[in-house]
């Protein structure tokens, strides 16, 4: 049951990731950081598209996607239609490897080693799914702060 609570949550919050986005009227704001502002709105997606498809896609899913985590802070100017599309992408990812996984292994440890110490995966599926919350709220701070 875990499992299609946590798919639903991440459905639901990936889709207001793409609603955020694609509310920004200037799109060269997506990429705008103020005095403050650590990282701008295209950054913030680029890291939860990174992270999704690493910690889910490719450790459960098994898809084979190699993450280049310096890029999803330094690249810059990725048109919005492009970040909408890799939401998108990683929509499908998270479905696909969450619909593989059965509740049972929520109690086994995650297979990778991201914490000072292991974890389950279950108590790791949850942090992702707040991580992505964390950052959907900055981004929709930011639009609305910048984004006039």
């Amino acid at each position: 049951m875990l499992v299609q609570i946590l798919k639903t949550l991440f459905n639901r919050d990936l889709n207001r990731l793409k609603q955020e986005i694609s509310a920004y009227q200037t799109e060269e704001v997506i990429w705008h950081i103020e005095q403050g502002i650590a990282n701008s709105a295209g950054n913030l997606c680029l890291h939860l598209v990174g992270n999704l498809n690493t910690y889910i896609g490719a450790e459960l899913g098994k898809t084979g996607y190699i993450r280049h985590r310096e890029l999803e802070f330094s690249l810059k100017n990725i048109p919005k239609a492009e970040l909408i599309k890799k939401v998108e992408e990683t929509i499908t990812v998270v479905n696909d490897a969450l619909d593989t996984l059965l509740d049972e292994k929520l109690d086994e440890e995650y297979p990778m080693l991201v914490f000072d110490a292991k974890t389950t995966t279950g108590y790791f599926l949850v942090h992702l799914a707040t991580h992505l919350t964390y950052h959907l709220g900055q981004i929709n701070y930011h639009r609305r702060l910048l984004d006039m």
